[in-house]
């Protein structure tokens, strides 16, 4: 815990407020337990953030930043599909470094312009390779759900990083599923609820397909 008289800015907040996440998961992180953590009162920590809700906005930005600062140096001559499968890795590679990290993450509003500047250069990378902005932002949009939307269900099968909820056990769930009634469900179970990493890349190499039947055909062959 810190000492009471470590000065307060709102990278220690930050700091302190992932400890917290780790911890106990997001449902724990309130702006009363942060201030505990901190030594302060709890309006010591309004003067940073009015609430939690901008708490969560600083600490998706601070989580975006760091995925873009961790993705590979932009390349212009690599290909859109190789640039789409390294900034959903990268993402997801990030989210997961967070306990709960993708549904901390989702829905928050960036506080940093800055982090506009990747996204042109996203959008220019996909332009560049024949798709119209509006596919383009459709097209990075999907991709951006898909990340998150997957690590939000990977993450919500243990109770604790590394620790497996248990009624996700595949030997349960094919207790619970009659062979007989139900045989693609059943069979379904080993491919649903395990290798992450496979079904993972799979789903992004299903999005890449799909975008790539709206380039026009001169694109393609390219």
């Amino acid at each position: 815990m810190l000492h009471f008289f470590m000065p307060l800015d709102r990278y220690v907040i930050l700091n302190q407020a992932f400890s917290i996440l780790n911890e106990s998961g997001l449902e724990s992180l309130t702006l009363r337990r942060l201030a505990a953590r901190l030594g302060v009162k709890a309006p010591a920590i309004y003067w940073y953030f009015k609430n939690k809700q901008e708490l969560l906005d600083e600490m998706g930005t601070q989580v975006l930043r760091e995925a873009l600062d961790k993705a590979p140096t932009f390349d212009a001559a690599q290909s859109w599909q190789d640039w789409a499968l390294n900034y959903c890795l990268g993402l997801r590679r990030t989210l997961l470094g967070y306990r709960e990290g993708a549904r901390m993450f989702s829905g928050r509003y960036l506080t940093d312009a800055a982090l506009f500047a990747p996204m042109e250069a996203s959008l220019h990378k996909l332009t560049s390779a024949g798709f119209s902005l509006r596919q383009s932002e459709l097209g990075l949009s999907v991709l951006y759900c898909y990340v998150v939307g997957f690590v939000i269900e990977e993450q919500a099968r243990d109770l604790a990083p590394g620790v497996p909820d248990p009624r996700y056990d595949l030997a349960r769930r094919a207790s619970r599923v009659d062979r007989q009634k139900y045989p693609l469900v059943h069979e379904s179970g080993q491919k649903l609820f395990a290798d992450h990493d496979t079904r993972f890349l799979e789903g992004v190499s299903l999005v890449i397909v799909g975008l790539t039947s709206l380039l026009p055909a001169s694109s393609k062959r390219d």
